[in-house]
């Protein structure tokens, strides 16, 4: 692919970097913002900026945040005794989107799985033991992927914490599927309306 423009090309091979995209669609993504206002480009390098600058995780939960503790955490409306231990962020995203469940979260930062060279102590798994040991927690929800890594994960977690009083729960795998199928379905609209708003 030529280009007559090296900060074109610069563009390209950066935007191409990210997941899914490759050099055709780079192009196309960086010729559409070539062809909009300067303000709208702007705005869009500086939210990258902020994101990549200024987002850090919560103290409490491990998920993302503009502030030391996430606004779900934060929440009074929320029911702190009652916690969902979940893989990554996205996860938390997919139970969100279903507007149904009004316990916290802990994002564990992954699953227990030897053959990638992740063992607990990658994990956040001591700070939820802590939530244990406080007391704070009364039910816990485990909402991992269906894999045998993460069947060895709910294990281990789940015998850390058997000697508090707390309820475990399983979340139904099919249950599961199904809540990440109706995330997709969202984001699959909105990607579609991005899509569909581009210059072809």
């Amino acid at each position: 692919m030529d280009f007559s423009s090296k900060l074109l090309e610069n563009a390209v091979q950066e935007i191409a970097l990210l997941p899914g995209i490759g050099k055709r669609t780079a192009l196309r993504l960086a010729l559409h913002l070539l062809k909009q206002p300067k303000e709208n480009t702007h705005l869009l390098s500086d939210s990258l900026k902020a994101l990549r600058d200024s987002v850090i995780f919560c103290s409490s939960c491990h998920n993302l945040s503009d502030t030391t503790l996430c606004e779900i955490c934060s929440s009074p409306k929320r029911d702190k005794k009652l916690l969902c231990v979940v893989e990554d962020i996205r996860d938390v995203m997919a139970i969100e989107s279903t507007g149904q469940f009004q316990g916290i979260y802990h994002v564990l930062g992954g699953i227990i799985s030897p053959m990638e060279g992740v063992g607990p102590q990658d994990l956040n798994i001591a700070s939820l033991v802590n939530k244990a040991k406080e007391g704070s927690v009364h039910e816990v929800i485990f909402a991992l992927s269906a894999t045998m890594e993460a069947d060895t994960t709910n294990f281990y977690i789940y015998k850390l914490l058997s000697p508090y009083q707390i309820k475990t729960f399983h979340l139904v795998k099919s249950l599961l599927l199904l809540i990440h199928i109706h995330f997709f379905l969202l984001t699959y609209k909105i990607k579609y309306f991005y899509q569909s708003h581009l210059d072809p």
